[in-house]
């Protein structure tokens, strides 16, 4: 008997989304009645993305509900209770709502505390306005972890929440909560780790235990997604065949339904459509493998072999493969055995295997942490997190959604300081390790220390993280940090080993913004529209008698070239020498666009020409364009054209 209602909590599962898929950025409604409700409205729109600011009026309200939006009120909190009250049903799937006063004073977080994140979103716009945020959540007024959203964020599923609010206020009385895991996971504070199911509050599990007497009864069940299913079907096969094979399979075994986390089959299943509509109703990754990848796996011992224990010449004459459910579930979750070896019901075989900490899994494609919790895109980290996040040109409105979400979700903010000036709104309430321009190593070493500790780190870089910035250096300190621990590993180093130092356990992301070339090409027009070369002058790290060698191979191959650091106090003369190598293979009525702080407060655009460009102020802020052979100004845009012209000439 299992410890609760499961089918109805299976049904929660099941969502029309593509397996597999990201989350959308969520949306966020904005409600206003009075022109000051507006004003405030519009300035709280710089901190989200996807942003809708609406008069207010109940039908919008329902209609933004059923998107299980962000929905923020500038107004009385009656109207706000009034208006939602017939709405709401249900913790798990209602929206967060937050309620300002016009001023901005407080931001009350009114409903969806934990799950929704109205009490994350309260204490950020409150932040922002340098207001009060207003909580009310029993976990937070007393300092104490939420039991729900700690959960969530480690990837648990609440089995049976019926008894969620009774261990909350135990657990609140007391301070304390026993948990009884099967999952190496780091415990917050006052959860205390215990050795019998039987002594805990709460059980982290994928096993459905029988409930005999009242030791397994009122205790809260967290299901962590660590099954692989791996499922050989024939042709044609159901979807509520597979379905129901699949929970059969679980049920004998007495393995949760809940604790899926992916499906694994052979490659010519693809297509299946029973299969894809079962992995799309509740959303499961689905790895495809070959039949020869699926040949080279024994599901018996783990060790590679040509035929594979449990075989059938039937499935090879039809796949090509001596076996799929097995092999497949062993290659999905890099695990040596199965927890359920091959079940054949009907049209359906289904094998299961557990993913184990610290093992590659297939579907993910990372390793996953002794302690895996994953982060808000769903995926699993290392020890710590590294964001090398581009800001673009620095603005809020000119970050990409994903870039803003990293932001929000660091611990640590580590960048220059003129780049960190211009997003202070995002990082208010954060660690910031701010240095100088010339100590991007220190930063980056800092970064990766921090991140080594577990923390999550976001490092700043104007512009595109990865032109001219820090997504190399980070990776090049993690190369190196990794040479030295496997090099101390080998020396017997008693105070190292690739457990716990190794930095590859560091999960790291480079996230892209707008660079200068973009920015600026922009504001320009149309320069970059054929092949061009960008070309720092800055020889602090590069010999400048290269950096003269790639000026005059971009000039002589009739390359646009973007000059990049064209101008320091230090070396006045590099753009100087640039211009006289560029002269030679170009005409000096060559178009030339120069662009300082582009789309940024005190920008300036300027278009001018090779003979002319030194006239004007040049220094570390502005990007310089040299345009090819073709580029022509037209309107007071910088145009370099593609060829379409010849296209337009035949057509007319």
């Amino acid at each position: 008997m299992a410890t609760g209602s499961e089918k109805s909590e299976v049904s929660l599962l099941r969502r029309p989304a593509e397996a597999g898929s990201k989350k959308s950025v969520i949306k966020t409604a904005i409600f206003y009645i009075t022109d000051n409700g507006f004003n405030l409205a519009k300035k709280i729109k710089r901190l989200y993305s996807d942003v809708e600011v609406l008069k207010f009026k109940s039908e919008a309200v329902s209609e933004a509900w059923n998107e299980r939006g962000n929905l923020i009120f500038i107004m009385a909190s009656g109207i706000v209770i009034r208006t939602v009250a017939p709405l709401i049903k249900d913790k798990r799937t209602d929206p967060a709502v937050v309620v300002l006063d016009e001023k901005g004073g407080f931001a009350v977080s009114l409903l969806s505390g934990h799950l929704g994140g109205a009490n994350k979103i309260a204490k950020e716009i409150a932040d922002f306005l340098s207001g009060q945020a207003v909580i009310t959540t029993a976990s937070d007024t007393n300092n104490l972890p939420a039991i729900d959203l700690w959960a969530k964020e480690n990837d648990l599923v609440i089995e049976n929440w019926d008894t969620v609010p009774e261990i909350s206020t135990r657990f609140l009385n007391s301070g304390e909560l026993r948990v009884y895991s099967e999952v190496e996971i780091k415990m917050p504070e006052g959860f205390l780790r215990v050795d019998k199911p039987s002594s805990a509050d709460v059980l982290i599990t994928n096993k459905q235990f029988k409930i005999q007497n009242s030791k397994f009864k009122n205790k809260i069940y967290l299901r962590p997604k660590n099954l692989i299913i791996g499922i050989g079907c024939n042709s044609g096969t159901s979807v509520d065949e597979i379905e129901d094979a699949v929970k059969r399979a679980l049920a004998e075994k007495n393995f949760s339904f809940l604790s899926i986390h992916s499906v694994a089959t052979i490659d010519i299943k693809a297509d299946e459509k029973g299969l894809n509509e079962f992995v799309r109703e509740y959303g499961f990754p689905i790895k495809t493998f070959t039949a020869d990848e699926l040949n080279k796996i024994s599901s018996e011992s783990g060790v590679r072999s040509i035929r594979p224990v449990g075989s059938s010449e039937i499935v090879f004459k039809a796949t090509g493969a001596y076996a799929v459910a097995e092999p497949a579930a062993l290659l999905a979750s890099g695990a040596d055995e199965l927890l359920v070896r091959k079940q054949k019901i009907g049209n359906v075989t289904v094998a299961v295997s557990e993913i184990k900490s610290g093992v590659r899994c297939q579907v993910s494609g990372a390793a996953l942490p002794p302690h895996p919790p994953l982060d808000k895109w769903g995926r699993r980290g290392g020890k710590g997190k590294i964001y090398i996040v581009g800001t673009g040109p620095g603005s809020v409105e000119h970050i990409t959604p994903y870039a803003q979400n990293a932001i929000r979700n660091s611990d640590v903010i580590v960048g220059y300081g003129t780049y960190l000036e211009l997003i202070k709104e995002l990082i208010k309430d954060k660690e910031i390790l701010s240095t100088g321009m010339t100590q991007e190593i220190e930063r980056c070493k800092k970064a990766v220390e921090l991140a080594m500790n577990g923390k999550t780190v976001s490092v700043i870089s104007g512009g595109d993280p990865g032109i001219y910035a820090m997504a190399g250096l980070v990776f090049e300190l993690l190369k190196d940090r990794n040479a030295l621990c496997v090099m101390r590993y080998a020396l017997k180093d008693k105070n190292s080993s690739p457990i716990t130092d190794y930095a590859s356990r560091i999960y790291v992301e480079v996230i892209p913004g707008i660079s200068a070339l973009n920015a600026c090409a922009a504001r320009l027009g149309a320069p970059l529209m054929h092949d061009f070369a960008s070309i720092s002058l800055s020889d602090r790290l590069t010999p400048w008698e290269l950096i003269e060698k790639r000026l005059d191979a971009a000039a002589k191959a009739d390359f646009v070239i973007i000059l990049y650091n064209p101008k320091s106090k230090g070396r006045a003369e590099h753009i100087d020498r640039a211009r006289e190598i560029i002269l030679k293979c170009r005409k000096p009525e060559t178009p030339v666009g120069i662009v300082k702080g582009a789309m940024r407060e005190n920008e300036r655009v300027i278009i001018t020409d090779l003979k002319n460009m030194l006239l004007h102020d040049i220094d570390m802020q502005t990007t310089v364009i040299i345009g090819n052979s073709q580029t022509f100004v037209w309107d007071n845009r910088m145009i370099t054209p593609r060829g379409y012209e010849k296209k337009l000439l035949r057509r007319s």
